[in-house]
């Protein structure tokens, strides 16, 4: 299953300054959780229902690289079949919904400058502390 994202560039050499200047990268971490929580709330909202059930297993998480989004738990295992759709010839083929995709373009604009703002904040701490 592929998985769609937002590769941002010098976003490694962001974290190796920030290491060689001593941070923790813990505000990446806040910065991502919030991005990714900004996607998620969006996803959440917009998620096709029947029951209700796969909209609440929206969520969103951060590391100190990545922003995720994910759907699903063992009870709701459809997550990715909703999302990706599947392949003709499957016995019951679904149209692909891509609606956390969807959710992340949408939220692009408010995520973006959030996201900005933070790699701004940590590059001053970087360069305060050199």
């Amino acid at each position: 299953m592929s998985t769609a994202g937002v590769k941002v560039e010098g976003a490694a050499r962001l974290r190796r300054e920030l290491r060689r200047a001593g941070d923790d990268l813990d505000d990446m971490t806040a910065a991502h959780r919030t991005v990714a929580q900004i996607v998620a709330a969006i996803a959440q909202a917009s998620t096709p229902r029947r029951s209700g059930a796969l909209a609440a297993t929206v969520r969103g998480s951060g590391t100190k690289t990545r922003a995720s989004v994910r759907a699903g738990y063992k009870r709701t295992p459809y997550a990715g079949i909703i999302h990706y759709g599947t392949p003709p010839g499957y016995a019951r083929h679904y149209q692909p919904q891509p609606w956390i995709q969807l959710a992340a373009t949408q939220g692009e604009p408010r995520w973006v400058r959030h996201y900005q703002q933070a790699v701004d904040k940590a590059l001053a701490k970087v360069r305060g502390a050199a």
